[in-house]
């Protein structure tokens, strides 16, 4: 005989209320952000010379949308990646899979580990769009800023590992497929038992904002908690990640003129999970990313206004020489504690 507990039915039912709740306020946070007036640059001959622009540029603009349903375009894209990695004296590898018929590829530039090669840091971006988006920030800003920590990081010696892979197929209809091109990477290694020792996603890295109040969060009173000038990067990871986010977070803080927050949580809540480091979580492995927090602030998310000119290139920069000294010491120094 089964004995009916009411405390399970009141639990049931709080658990979708909440659920509820948490959906709404979720929409009300796009609804709003989508409203909101985009920031603007008139890019300076200063700014035009970076060779972050340049890249952005080239993606976004000369190639433009390259999406799943872009063929030529996303290929494109591809070249574009490999030739600036030859260029800089990089001997790229291809992952190439099927889909529909046709090749993608995954592109990895490789800096072999010296005393632990065992040891395994991937850094990754994803250079595909949805369909009908320039993609300057989602994820141009992420790519460009890939492509210029491999440059900078050519001739360094790391004691680990670093993997620097450029994803394909991250975005809609093919997200939380098994054709994702990180889930066909992280699926890979894990069968390879690849000691992934960190993952760091890089996922839009441009658009920012000194307007204050132009900031959304995923929950309810996070504001409270986090600051509501959308003028800093986030390092987002799930609970078994905290610690891997904690070290990324305290030292990209060591450059000065970014400003850093981190965020630890269930993977349940919206955008928590919406990138390549998913795939690395799912395999095991831990992973963050690392965002300007996408739809949650750029009003421009998936849309034909994704441009460079809605993006920061200045503290892109800044941010670049903090990636860049990230890897570093994710690659050459001991695990440690962060306070």
């Amino acid at each position: 005989m089964t004995i009916y507990k009411p405390w399970i039915g009141r639990a049931v039912r709080l658990f979708f209320l909440l659920a509820l709740l948490l959906c709404a306020f979720f929409l009300y946070s796009l609804v709003r952000i989508r409203e909101t007036a985009s920031v603007r640059f008139s890019p300076t001959t200063e700014v035009q010379e970076m060779p972050l622009y340049k890249h952005v540029a080239r993606l976004s603009v000369a190639i433009g949308s390259r999406s799943i349903f872009e063929y030529d375009k996303l290929m494109a894209a591809k070249e574009y990646i490999l030739a600036c990695l030859k260029a800089m004296g990089y001997r790229p590898a291809l992952q190439d899979y099927s889909y529909q018929g046709r090749i993608f590829s995954n592109i990895t530039a490789s800096l072999p580990g010296k005393t632990h090669p065992e040891e395994v840091v991937v850094i990754g971006a994803h250079f595909d769009t949805v369909i009908g988006s320039p993609g300057a920030d989602d994820n141009a800003s992420g790519v460009a800023t890939l492509l210029e920590m491999c440059r900078l990081l050519k001739n360094a010696a790391p004691e680990r590992t670093l993997e620097m892979v450029f994803f394909t197929l991250e975005e809609p209809p093919l997200f939380r497929s098994e054709y994702m091109g990180s889930l066909v990477y992280a699926r890979a290694a894990k069968k390879e038992k690849k000691k992934i020792i960190a993952m760091l996603s890089l996922e839009m890295l441009g658009y920012y904002s000194d307007q204050h109040g132009k900031q959304s969060f995923p929950a309810p009173l996070m504001n409270l908690l986090y600051p509501s000038t959308p003028n800093f990067i986030a390092v987002v990871g799930d609970l078994s990640s905290r610690s891997l986010a904690q070290r990324v977070t305290s030292s990209l803080r060591q450059k000065q003129g970014i400003m850093v927050e981190s965020l630890s949580t269930f993977s349940f809540l919206p955008g928590i999970d919406f990138s390549d480091h998913r795939s690395f979580w799912k395999m095991g492995y831990p992973a963050v990313m690392i965002t300007d927090t996408a739809f949650y602030r750029n009003p421009n998310y998936h849309t034909e206004e994704d441009k460079p000119e809605t993006l920061d290139f200045p503290r892109m920069s800044r941010l670049l020489e903090a990636l860049v000294a990230t890897a570093q010491d994710l690659t050459n120094s001991a695990p440690r504690k962060v306070p």
